[in-house]
């Protein structure tokens, strides 16, 4: 039973998660992106103390439920594992394996001292939400996004209007790449082994063990019960019931309760821990293990395989035809942080790149960063304004970043939220090149740009820092090509134009 009410409750919260990052249907209204702002990492990010503390608090009562119910990453491998389980021969695979109690601890450490030193690389690839956000932004999205064009071809072609076709953005490569290596490499771990990256590689799953080793509620194995049928160590997805020593290592045990629903004699029950049982009584002597070398060829193989799967990259073409113009020089940008941000620095140090504002912005201007904000900001948003602009009346991002690297603002709030300076280049622009324009001063939602003429005759572009928000519309809509006449270089702290 417990193990039937754990995968409901599941995969409620599963489905749910995905709905609201890929933003599918207009009921998803912004109270279920309290299933996004429970994760354990942008809770902390966020300093939401009080989620933090349930979080704590019901992994030293129950153990590791967080990993088996509300994390994302958690469930997608247990779906994994649920379809490589079909047929006889594939029910009974799994075997009990020492945990590899260094390379956790190392990962944890490495892990911990990234985000402190404001180094993103290493939070950006192997934390576990982040990690899933991207799966679904950068793959699950663009797949999504096909299918839904092809119902609604079929679906014209038969008369019928049910799907409405709509614009599938794909982003940098190294984006795609990176979340096509996580789709594959966890997928692949998770079909093959269960819960490998929870239980190696996983940061918050190496935490939580190390308080769940302490919980009240354990699966417990009856030792006069016991037959030593070995069922419940070939079932169980996290390799941590030592059937040989009826021992379970509550570090790893991530409260399924597959065993439960598997023995067969009654033996496995989930209980309170007795007086009489020592805290520490699964812990193994596991500092000298050897790293499994057949994991990490995989690893290495599958990330060679993956690099080579042929990618597209689609960019979006403005309403303005392009012009070609000769000798433009290349505009000297800095990364712009969207409103609510507060400053390049605070948005850095809690983004954790799940990139849920990505798959949100109805403008798409939100894209992967790669070496924009340096090392330290790896993955995380950044405004590009191929695909379009940031709309002064939106603030979708502000209210969906469960993180608190982009805070809550209203629509009117951000109006006066300075986030960079339009700066107009002479050489790029049309207007110098005698030839008509002036699509940057028509489509300014802010009235911030004016046309003038020098003594010489010629236009101008005139930017009134006083009343620009850096919301990038001007940018977007200059047809000058190869490079930008007009473009938006981003604030590292947040104005105030009112």
């Amino acid at each position: 039973m417990l193990r039937k009410i754990r995968i409901a409750v599941a995969l409620i919260i599963f489905v749910l998660i995905n709905l609201f990052f890929l933003n599918l249907t207009d009921w998803m209204s912004s109270d279920f992106g309290l299933l996004e702002k429970i994760q354990f990492v942008p809770a902390v990010l966020a300093s939401n103390v009080v989620v933090v503390l349930i979080w704590l608090l019901l992994t030293l009562i129950f153990g590791r439920v967080y990993c088996s119910v509300i994390c994302p990453m958690g469930v997608f491998q247990d779906v994994v594992a649920w379809f490589s389980k079909r047929g006889k021969k594939n029910k009974n695979r799994y075997t009990y394996s020492p945990a590899k109690t260094v390379l956790r601890y190392v990962v944890l450490v490495v892990f911990v001292a990234s985000i402190v030193l404001g180094i993103a690389v290493i939070p950006a690839l192997i934390e576990p939400y982040g990690a899933y956000g991207k799966m679904v932004a950068n793959v699950f999205a663009p797949v999504y996004g096909w299918l839904n064009n092809l119902l609604a071809s079929i679906s014209y072609a038969l008369g019928g209007y049910g799907f409405i076709p709509e614009q599938v953005v794909l982003h940098n490569v190294v984006a795609i790449i990176i979340s096509v290596l996580t789709f594959v490499v966890i997928g692949f771990m998770a079909w093959k082994w269960g819960r490998t990256y929870c239980n190696t590689f996983c940061p918050v799953g190496t935490f939580l063990g190390i308080i769940s080793k302490y919980s009240l509620f354990k699966m417990r194995i009856d030792t006069d019960k016991c037959k030593h049928c070995k069922l419940c160590g070939k079932r169980c997805k996290a390799s941590c019931i030592d059937t040989a020593n009826t021992k379970i290592d509550y570090s790893r045990c991530v409260a399924c309760f597959d065993c439960i629903d598997n023995c067969e004699f009654g033996a496995i029950s989930y209980s309170l821990r007795k007086k009489r049982e020592s805290v520490a009584q699964t812990d193994e002597k596991e500092a000298g293990e050897s790293v499994d070398t057949s994991r990490r060829q995989f690893l290495a193989t599958s990330a060679v395989a993956a690099v080579t799967v042929p990618l597209m990259s689609a960019k979006a073409q403005a309403d303005a035809a392009v012009a070609f113009i000769e000798g433009g020089v290349e505009p000297e940008r800095a990364p712009v942080v969207p409103a609510g941000g507060l400053s390049k620095q605070h948005f850095l140090e809690h983004c954790v790149a799940c990139h849920l504002c990505v798959t949100r912005c109805p403008s798409k201007v939100l894209v992967p960063s790669l070496k924009e904000y340096g090392l330290e900001g790896f993955m995380a948003p950044v405004m590009s304004f191929e695909q379009g602009y940031c709309r002064p009346d939106c603030n979708m991002c502000s209210q969906v970043c469960p993180a608190g690297a982009i805070l809550k603002i209203t629509t009117e709030a951000k109006k006066s939220i300075k986030i960079g300076n339009a700066i107009w280049l002479t050489e790029n622009c049309l207007l110098s090149h005698d030839k008509k324009c002036g699509n940057c001063v028509s489509r300014c939602p802010q009235k911030a740009l004016t046309l003038v003429k020098d003594d010489s005759g010629k236009s101008r572009v005139v930017v009134d820092e006083s009343k620009c928000i850096g919301c990038g519309a001007c940018e977007h809509y200059c047809p000058a090509d190869p490079y930008k006449a007009i473009y938006v270089k981003g604030l590292d702290e947040h104005k105030n134009i009112n």
